[in-house]
């Protein structure tokens, strides 16, 4: 017997026809304001740091992409009991990661690259462990590319810095709103 099903085939062209449109439209669907004011200055930082526009749109664009997936997977429940434990434990490992980045952002001298990028590397692994059997390889390397490229203690040390002390104020008040509002 042939096993067809049509849920199945319609949240794959889902995923695909938004990955496709990894846009600043698309992402509103998913994205509120405040989220999206962070990702434009993440992606100001991005740029900053490694002086390459495309490099860093290619980054926003992975987590973008990586965030829907996510957003669909779920709003869809293709999670199982112990993948939702799972985005629990990847939910509440990136609030720490916010409030460890808001700690260090308002208290000063007290920065460790070491700590946050820990930090953003337990959430690499969550969330590469939550997804393993729903999104793909491609998708994999391009949730390696967006936590590996900010958990790089250089770039971490450059936003701690005096360069992007601006920066660094708005992800703060971003992070702050979203934690104030219960979205992180």
């Amino acid at each position: 017997m042939e096993s067809f099903s049509s849920k199945s085939l319609a949240l794959q062209a889902e995923k695909k026809l938004l990955s496709k449109m990894a846009g600043r439209s698309v992402a509103h669907l998913f994205i509120d304001e405040t989220s999206s004011e962070v990702l434009d200055e993440l992606y100001r930082v991005s740029k900053d740091y490694t002086h390459s526009r495309p490099q860093a749109q290619r980054v926003i664009k992975d987590l973008v992409k990586v965030a829907v997936k996510v957003a669909v997977l779920h709003r869809n429940g293709c999670f199982g009991p112990g993948e939702l434990a799972l985005a629990t434990r990847f939910r509440q490992k990136l609030r720490q990661g916010a409030m460890t980045a808001l700690s260090f952002g308002e208290v000063d001298f007290t920065f460790e690259a070491a700590v946050l990028a820990g930090l953003l590397t337990e959430c690499r692994d969550v969330l590469l462990e939550l997804v393993g059997h729903h999104l793909t390889p491609k998708s994999h390397g391009r949730i390696r590319h967006v936590f590996d490229h900010f958990s790089d203690p250089g770039l971490l040390t450059a936003l701690y810095g005096p360069d992007f002390t601006q920066h660094l104020g708005k992800i703060c008040d971003g992070l702050r709103k979203l934690l104030d509002e219960g979205k992180l």
